[in-house]
């Protein structure tokens, strides 16, 4: 039998224990991969941390410097906190925390790889530790960190000397790679890498009983329900699903789930509207009770300015409510038949257009599911792990 193949992955979006729910998706990502007994994975989750331990970044004072996450071995290195004109210099700042540490780790028993798992700032950090360490790199794309840091030339300038670096970019859909390469990325490199899925939680509950559910989190029990699972943050656009709702039936709700900086203007948006009565804002909800929301949704709404490719339709998905969504991202990857959903114009009128035909249609819920049917952690992790043994076997062919 093979020895493991030995990665290292540098992650600013991973969980730690003062924060459980950030960058979930990578710590499901990480744990499948691991899970496969053919990669040993080690994670550097790098904190970001303000100079004095006071207001809302003092509990990252506290997180550990490493801990167990199953199979996989979680450090926490620190790095100091700077934001705006200052994040240019975060790369460098996170490759010095980690880098003594990833050579004794090295040293030790060597690694065949490095990734990161976010564009920037760890792309850049990921590839000087690489390249310290003598091992090949990967590079995945989610989006954000695509659309928005490279929109700013000082971290376009480090993320394009990355890619050319790497061995090879992940992007989570096939749109968001070509945005790469308008960026001045390598075609030849990119690899479309689609984000999993966890089936044990996310599957269609039937409606009626996951109405019943929904009630003990404050959902009426009558009319229609939309939902949306986002950031109460400006991209994520539930200003316009809130506008939206005027042109649509009185027996339409739409319930907010998530928390933000927006949450205080959404309400007085909503109060303006004479819409309070009809939007429910229900904060961030625990691991069961999102997919008890989306089997319980008629329809799922997330009017983001930009996305990769969100996990959120995926899920809402495999709970069986189609999704109306903006032409962004991979929209079009995912609803490519009736049954998944509608891309709209990303305006009131437009969201309100969409939701109309999909809630008149009734979509049976199984049907919307078939939607996602390709959707796994396994799959995610196969896919990878094939990717990678490429890389290290000097075989680019994926």
């Amino acid at each position: 039998m093979r020895r493991p193949l030995r990665l290292l992955t540098i992650a600013t979006l991973y969980p730690a224990p003062v924060r459980p729910g950030f960058g979930r998706f990578v710590q499901n990502q990480t744990r499948a991969l691991a899970a496969r007994g053919d990669w040993d994975v080690t994670v550097m989750n790098p904190i970001s941390l303000p100079p004095w331990p006071l207001g809302r970044g003092a509990p990252l004072h506290g997180t550990p410097a490493s801990e167990q996450d199953g199979q996989i071995t979680v450090h926490h290195p620190r790095y100091p906190q700077l934001g705006g004109l200052f994040a240019n210099l975060n790369p460098s700042l996170i490759a010095r925390a980690v880098l003594p540490l990833a050579r004794r780790l090295h040293a030790q028993t060597p690694f065949d790889l490095v990734d990161a798992q976010f564009f920037y700032p760890d792309g850049p950090a990921a590839a000087a530790i690489a390249q310290k360490l003598g091992v090949p790199l990967a590079i995945k794309a989610r989006g954000s960190d695509i659309h928005y840091w490279g929109s700013r030339s000082g971290p376009l300038r480090k993320m394009r000397a990355a890619a050319d670096q790497a061995s090879a970019l992940l992007s989570v859909s096939a749109a968001l790679g070509r945005d790469m390469v308008a960026l001045g990325m390598p075609e030849d490199r990119i690899a479309v890498h689609y984000t999993g899925l966890d089936r044990s939680r996310f599957y269609p509950q039937p409606r009626a009983i996951a109405r019943m559910k929904a009630a003990e989190l404050g959902v009426p029990a009558d009319g229609r329900l939309v939902v949306s699972v986002g950031a109460l943050i400006p991209i994520k656009g539930q200003a316009l699903a809130i506008a939206a709702l005027a042109n649509l039936p009185g027996d339409v709700r739409l319930a907010l789930v998530g928390a933000g900086a927006d949450d205080a203007e959404l309400r007085n948006l909503a109060d303006r509207s004479a819409l309070a009565d009809r939007v429910l804002f229900l904060g961030n909800q625990g691991h069961d009770a999102v997919p008890t929301l989306l089997s319980a949704a008629d329809a799922m709404v997330l009017a983001s300015e930009r996305e990769g490719l969100a996990n959120a339709w995926i899920e809402a998905l495999a709970c069986g409510a189609p999704i109306v969504i903006p032409d962004i991202g991979g929209a079009r990857e995912i609803v490519n038949n009736p049954a998944a959903g509608r891309i709209v114009e990303r305006t009131p009128r437009g969201i309100a257009a969409g939701l109309a035909e999909v809630l008149a249609a009734a979509i049976p819920q199984h049907e919307v599911a078939a939607c996602a049917a390709r959707f796994s952690w396994d799959a995610n992790a196969e896919a990878m792990a094939s990717i990678y043994r490429a890389i290290v076997t000097g075989n680019r062919a994926f």
